[in-house]
């Protein structure tokens, strides 16, 4: 049996800084900055040098895929560099010191090993030896750590000079079973923390906290050899749990992180299908909207799934994130042309108006009618205008409109008392022709001015103020398909006559 030994460790050494670079990957630049100006600041930054470089690895992957030739983020990128470069000095001068003081711990921890050889090797009585063995004990704990690729060979030596004194020397017993006893209530400790730490529900806190306790468990000499064999056995088994829920951990992330790969993946689909049908010449922006709404939802969903595997996440990242800028530089253009048309019916229509304001005091009632008839016919086919100018352009028009149909329909309104006076010499004036023509002509000329009012009343509909008029072109339309049946049944005696 042996009491070295070192927990397992896992299966990736970088298992722990993966759930950091991975939690960084869809951070702004600001936030990233923030994150390692928080690190820089902290009391154990100098220790965390692998946690830097996972941030300055995410920055820099963040940098490179938003710059552009037109913002190139050169001061974003100054100030972390900046930032780095000071960090880097006072770990480098951190090193230098802890470089430092790790050798002057070898040498004082190698004249500790030659004072134990001598006192090994020497021939004192137990009185004089066993103060001496504790002295060294005291001093070699208090020592820190020295290099890593030294610490082994420097344990082991030391370790084999303990078990030798205890084994070779032969000190008086009392004084001996009093150094396992101590030895024995602090390894009892120590595996009272350990199996406290296999409770703890914070697994990679818990690994942490273990390698300590082994590297304190090295601190202390053997046990009596009737507590050896149990007492390890008690350490490693809380060692064990605290290893496979380590590992379990990893595992369990690793099996989530898949399964959100495939989730992830299903979105890319989703969301790829969308940016497909967009470039099919969608020319409905409801429809444009309906889709973005659907890419909205996806990107919630999207924020709601966990982070991938570290060798997929950022490939997943990129896929979606391709899909969606296609999608919304589709929606872009498609709004820059629209804006192009919005701004040429614009111009379309302010003529429309300019020729309405200029026709509406026109007297020559039946061309201008015959005018405004052909303005309003034209509004209708021109597309959309900007919507801050719609309503301004649309009640000048509507004006001019209105304007001009009620002066006509007062100047109609005039001409009744003389239209009826001159209906005699008007029948006097028929009788030389056709009774049948006369019909004909009365015929067409009433069905032309039907169908001039139905336009202006489907033009007008849209106006809170053209009510009455409207009401009165409802009512001279039925009075003339009332006269049109008259005058078709006039027309077909009038054949009969004839025949």
């Amino acid at each position: 049996m042996s009491e070295t030994i070192i927990p397992d460790a896992p299966q990736n050494a970088s298992d722990v800084l993966e759930s950091q670079e991975l939690n960084l990957s869809e951070k702004t630049l600001a936030e990233i900055i923030a994150v390692f100006e928080n690190l820089k600041c902290s009391a154990d930054a100098m220790t965390r040098s692998k946690e830097a470089e996972a941030i300055k690895a995410a920055f820099y992957r963040k940098l490179n895929k938003e710059k552009t030739d037109e913002d190139p983020l050169e001061a974003i990128e100054e100030g972390f560099k900046s930032l780095y470069a000071d960090y880097k000095a006072r770990r480098a001068e951190y090193n230098r010191e802890q470089e430092a003081a790790r050798e002057e711990n070898l040498r004082l921890k190698l004249a500790v090993i030659e004072d134990l050889r001598a006192l090994v090797d020497g021939q004192e009585d137990v009185s004089s030896t066993f103060p001496a063995f504790r002295e060294i004990q005291n001093r070699w704990r208090e020592v820190g750590q020295v290099p890593a690729q030294r610490f082994r060979d420097v344990n082991d030596s030391y370790q084999f000079l303990v078990e030798k004194f205890y084994d070779m020397v032969k000190i008086d017993r009392d004084l001996r079973d009093l150094d396992f006893k101590k030895n024995h209530e602090a390894k009892l400790v120590l595996c009272d923390m350990a199996e406290k730490l296999s409770e703890n529900e914070n697994v990679i806190e818990a690994f942490r906290e273990l390698q300590k306790l082994h590297e304190r468990w090295k601190e202390f000499g053997p046990v009596a050899k009737e507590y050896r064999e149990q007492i390890w056995d008690r350490f490693k088994e809380a060692t064990s749990i605290i290893n496979k829920k380590y590992q379990a951990h990893f595992q369990n992330m690793k099996s989530q992180q898949a399964e959100n790969l495939r989730l992830k993946a299903e979105l890319c689909g989703k969301l790829e299908a969308i940016a497909a049908k967009a470039g099919e010449g969608i020319e409905s922006s409801n429809l444009w909207n309906s889709l973005s709404s659907e890419i909205e939802a996806l990107q919630a969903e999207w924020k709601k799934i966990g982070f991938a595997t570290k060798s997929e996440n950022q490939k997943i990242y990129e896929r979606f994130r391709a899909a969606c800028d296609s999608f919304f530089a589709k929606k872009r253009d498609f709004y820059a042309v629209c804006k192009d048309r919005i701004n040429e019916n614009l111009e379309k229509k302010m003529s429309l108006v300019e020729r309405a304001e200029a026709l509406k005091d026109s007297t020559e009632w039946k061309a201008a009618t015959e005018e405004f008839i052909e303005l309003q016919k034209k509004w209708k086919e021109i597309g959309a205008v900007p919507r801050k100018k719609s309503e301004q352009i649309w009640k000048r028009f509507h004006a001019a409109c209105d304007e001009f149909f009620a002066e006509k329909e007062k100047a109609l309104k005039q001409d009744s008392p003389r239209h009826y006076g001159q209906q005699g010499y008007q029948r006097q004036n028929s009788a030389s022709r056709s009774p049948k023509d006369a019909l004909v002509r009365k015929y067409n000329a009433l069905q032309q001015e039907i169908a001039n009012f139905e336009n202006n009343i489907g033009f007008f509909t849209v106006s809170k103020n053209a009510e009455s008029l409207i009401a009165q072109m409802r009512e001279k339309i039925e009075e003339g398909k009332k006269e049109l049946r008259a005058l078709e049944e006039k027309i077909r005696n009038a054949e009969k006559e004839q025949n």
